[in-house]
């Protein structure tokens, strides 16, 4: 190999800057992650060249056995790890060595907990795994050659953390017979340790035995003279390097599970659960699927790239094959190897493919499966699933309607008796605690928790003892509309439509409402002439027992928690007017029935209040001010 003088030097992204001092000086307790960042950065480069070989078998060049090689030099203090994958170009290797693309840095410091171990293991969920390197390291050295272009363009990258060049790396062009990438390690003091096969195989085994492509070390053997371990001209593969997947589920401990995960999710934690299955069939596929502990720092990326590592006869086709499972089980990690798809088959094709549609159904089902058994059997795990994943689940709801019945069994939701928005009750523990003549499942929304524990439209129930379901997340309102029953019990909205009861309302009741919906006609009417437009209709309730007055949407009509919703997001909504119910026994609405010389504002400000306590924003907020003042100034006469 010989060096040409083009010869370019370069400051690092200030982000980089901050990561690198953070990898040299925070993570060193957990610096075996370092091997295991690199090794995993070569498998992925071995996966994309076979990938794009599938279009243009000439970027196999006359190598077309894909590998990893560790390989380590006592006498000048080097360790090397390669590969025979795709490969860098010039623009490449600036790119992915010298900047960090989009907001990965600023997001990684953003999730820094202050554990060191759980920082340090979170570098390759953030895509800057690379850059530990230098948590052992004070010189890397890069030299790379992209698959399909001549020796001639070669890169050669490195970075010295030491003296005046720390924070600056130099780029130049670089003969390189081979394809693919070398990085070598030029290990700090007190990092000797490394130097030795037996430390490098046992970092291997614990953090990459299953990487697919063999990872391979020169042999050793003990030298009685010398007495030291010396290398043989010989290469040994020091994982298992097959599919952990193909292999029989008898065959696979439980750690061997959970390393696994842990190298297609670059999570720093164990999984939750997992299912494992070979499906056969017309149509043959194996799975083997991850429900995570913690969600993914992304989750809610409005750009995701969420999904499930696709194989096809255990030839790599491409990460995050979002196709392979509905959104909202983004959160499900794993790999699905197909016997039937084509080797070519891309992103477009997955969308359009029936054999897709057949393997995304079977995915599904086993991850609801996995969430069912954990809820049934595992009631702990579940309540840290839920509040991990509540809710990406809930959106099921709207988007999945073949499984609806098996997500409405997965759904946990606040009620009237429960104390805090962490504790929750499934709609089957509901259903059991209801009333006699009960046949309806009541919920409410609202904002907040504390919004919906405390609406006007619980009086009835608390006075008759009847359990509501509290719903205050975004997603809530939305989703459960989606849910129109749930064993055979209609779910409904306590602040949508005449509220009918049924046999829970004895004969008096409805009977008392009837006579007062007579007797305060012309109240009613005057009312709703007051206020006009702003209201639909104006009634008596039977709804309050302690408040004067609440709002209401018809039955089929968007609630009014969602359209504030939607108004927020720039959405349009349509425009219609709520329905206020009056509370007749109430002093406040006793005193408007005598009051002719402020009607107007007490009418008005009757109807803000119950708008205010909805959770809703006034139109006019200086004018109801200037109201209650007022109001209060006459009463202190």
């Amino acid at each position: 190999m010989s060096e040409t003088s083009q010869v370019e030097k370069r400051g690092f992204q200030a982000e980089v800057k901050q990561l690198l001092h953070l990898m040299i000086h925070s993570l060193y307790s957990n610096r075996e992650i370092f091997l295991r960042e690199l090794v995993s950065n070569a498998s992925d480069a071995c996966d994309k060249l076979r990938f794009e070989s599938l279009d243009n078998a000439a970027l196999f060049e006359s190598d077309p056995d894909l590998k990893i090689r560790v390989a380590f030099d006592k006498a000048s203090r080097t360790l090397t790890i390669s590969d025979n994958g795709i490969g860098m170009s010039r623009d490449e290797a600036v790119n992915h060595l010298g900047t960090i693309a989009k907001s990965g840095t600023k997001d990684f410091f953003s999730k820094l907990s202050g554990d060191k171990q759980k920082d340090a293991n979170m570098i390759g969920q953030f895509g800057v795994g690379f850059y530990s390197a230098f948590i052992v390291a004070d010189k890397v050295t890069v030299m790379t050659r992209r698959a399909g272009l001549g020796a001639e363009a070669g890169v050669k990258w490195e970075c010295s953390m030491a003296g005046d060049e720390a924070g600056e790396y130099t780029v130049e062009t670089y003969t390189k017979a081979q394809r693919g990438t070398d990085i070598v390690l030029h290990l700090r003091e007190g990092e000797d340790d490394l130097l030795s096969g037996y430390k490098l195989r046992n970092i291997i085994r614990k953090y990459s035995d299953h990487i697919l492509q063999p990872i391979v070390m020169q042999k050793e053997e003990w030298d009685a003279e010398k007495a030291e371990q010396v290398l043989k001209d010989e290469d040994e593969t020091v994982n298992q390097a097959n599919a952990l997947w193909a292999r029989s589920k008898n065959d696979i401990t439980e750690d061997e599970y959970k390393a696994f995960y842990k190298h297609v999710s670059h999570d720093y934690d164990e999984p939750l659960a997992w299912s494992h299955a070979r499906v056969e069939g017309r149509h043959e596929y194996t799975q083997l699927l991850y429900v995570p502990k913690h969600a993914p720092f992304d989750l809610w990326d409005r750009n995701p790239r969420h999904g499930l590592k696709l194989y096809v006869r255990r030839v790599f086709i491409m990460d995050d094959a979002e196709k392979l499972l509905p959104h909202y089980m983004r959160f499900v990690r794993g790999v699905v190897d197909s016997a039937d798809l084509p080797l070519n088959v891309s992103r477009e094709i997955l969308q359009e493919s029936k054999d897709v549609d057949t393997i995304r159904g079977g995915c599904t089902k086993r991850v609801l499966g996995m969430l069912s058994d954990l809820a049934e059997n595992e009631k702990e795990k579940y309540a840290e699933f839920w509040k991990e994943f509540g809710k990406v689940l809930k959106e099921g709801l709207g988007e999945d309607f073949s499984n609806k019945d098996k997500l409405a069994g997965l759904m946990r939701y606040a009620s009237t008796q429960t104390d805090t928005p962490e504790e929750t009750v499934s709609l089957a523990d509901y259903v059991s605690r209801m009333k006699e003549g009960q046949d309806k499942i009541y919920y409410v929304t609202a904002d907040s928790f504390n919004a919906a524990k405390n609406s006007p439209h619980l009086e009835v129930f608390r006075k008759k003892g009847i359990e509501v379901l509290l719903l205050s997340e975004r997603v809530d309102e939305w989703a459960i509309s989606q849910l129109t029953e749930f064993e055979g019990k209609q779910v409904v909205s306590v602040a949508k439509g005449d509220l009918d009861l049924g046999k829970l309302e004895d004969e008096e009741e409805k009977k008392k409402v009837e006579e007062q919906a007579e007797e305060f006609k012309p109240l009613l009417e005057k009312i709703k002439a007051t206020l006009g437009e702003r209201v639909k209709e104006v009634r008596v309730t039977h709804r309050l027992t302690d408040s004067p007055a609440c709002l209401v949407v018809d039955e089929h009509e968007m609630g009014m928690n969602l359209a504030r919703m939607l108004k927020a997001a720039g959405q349009n909504v349509p425009s219609s007017a709520p329905i206020l119910e009056i509370n007749p026994e109430h002093p406040v609405v006793a005193k408007l029935g005598g009051e002719d010389a402020r009607f107007d504002d007490l009418a008005s400000v009757l109807f803000d209040q119950a708008l205010l306590a909805e959770g809703g924003t006034l139109d006019d907020p200086a004018t109801f001010v200037k109201r209650m003042n007022q109001l209060m100034l006459d009463m202190s006469k």
